[in-house]
Order: C-alpha cells, then structure tokens, then sequence
C-alpha cells in the first residue's frame, strides 16, 4: 500500500490519517512521541504493511514485476495498487478523488511543524504534482516510479513497468479487488477498537 491506500484505511480520523501517512518514517517506539491517535494511525501503518506483504494475491501480483525488480517488485505493487484505487475511487468512496486529496492535503499542512523532517521535505511537492489525484493515470505511476529511481535504489525500468502493468491489467485489477476487501475490514476493525471521541476535521 502506497499514500493514498494508507490515507483511505485510516477512516475518517484526522490524526490517524496523519499518522498512517507518516508511518515508514518513524521508527521503533519513536511513535510514543506523537499524540495518542497519530500513535494509533503509525500503528496501523506497520499493521496494513505486515498484513500487504505477507497476502498471498499481493505476492503473487508481485511476481509479475519480479524479471524486472527483483528483491523491490513489492515496492512497485504498492504503486501499482495505488493506482487501481485511485482509478476505481467510485466503488470505495462517495467522495470524489479531487475533493478527497484536497481535504487530505489540507489535514496533513495543519499538522506539517509536527511532521517528521523526511515527510517535510517531501510533502510540498507531492501537493504541488498532484500525486495522489494523478495515480489513477498510468503516467502518474510511471512519473512515481522515475521520481523513486531517481532518488533511491530502486531500479530505473518504468517504461518497461508501465507495459507490463497494461499487458496484465485484468489480472492485477482483479486480485486487488479480493485483496482490498479484506484489507479494509482489518483496518476498520483496528479503529473500531481504538476508537476515540476526537471527531473534528474529519473527510
């Protein structure tokens, strides 16, 4: 699961989105540090990247990028699934996409002085690119996937990527529609049992 995937899982709570947002970036118990509720959405960040890498419809949409990423094909699964989200955003939400990730954007600036320094860095110039709206196009992946090559380890095959993601797309559509189902109801069921009554500012 990638930002925007992580954004959706965390309901309707502000700080447990800002918390699942910022989740990769904090490490160990670093989470203590942060109020009770971002606590609970880094928490559930590790939960929906344990439960993701360890499904077996994930591993095995993941495998059809493995010729070309070896040991980061999973990585580029959580891209590839962002995209099938955004570009089926109707069936998971009333809200339309653009409205969504201007709220979304809007929950994560009013926090942005409380942000890990690597998420500050950052976070402008995903508002900025439209990111998260422009993962439902086949360009927002591939200009994801240059950006992360770009500035990481991951190998630079984004072309090759973007053909092997239409040559297989039913096939990927369709595990991650299984696959998403039951990560929604372990992400729901996680909030539901740490409900709180904090409920402003919420989508």
């Amino acid at each position: 699961m990638n930002y925007l995937a992580h954004l959706y899982l965390s309901g309707n709570n502000p700080e447990i989105m800002v918390g699942n947002f910022i989740g990769d970036y904090v490490k160990g118990r670093n989470h203590n540090k942060y109020i009770q509720d971002i606590q609970k959405g880094i928490i559930l960040h590790r939960r929906i990247d344990s439960f993701t890498d360890k499904h077996p419809l994930v591993k095995i949409n993941a495998e059809i990028f493995r010729p070309l990423y070896q040991r980061y094909s999973l990585v580029v699964i959580d891209i590839v699934m962002d995209h099938i989200l955004a570009k089926n955003w109707e069936r998971y939400s009333e809200i339309e996409l653009k409205t969504y990730v201007n709220k979304a954007h809007q929950i994560l600036m009013r926090r942005y002085f409380s942000l890990p320094p690597k998420v500050k860095q950052f976070l402008p110039f995903l508002i900025k690119s439209r990111r998260l709206e422009n993962y439902q196009h086949i360009e927002g992946i591939s200009k994801t996937l240059n950006i992360m090559a770009t500035h990481s380890s991951l190998p630079n095959h984004s072309i090759e990527a973007v053909r092997t993601i239409e040559a297989h797309y039913p096939f990927l559509e369709e595990n991650f529609f299984l696959f998403f189902d039951e990560i929604r109801l372990m992400s729901a069921a996680f909030i539901a049992d740490n409900i709180t009554a904090n409920r402003s500012d919420c989508l």
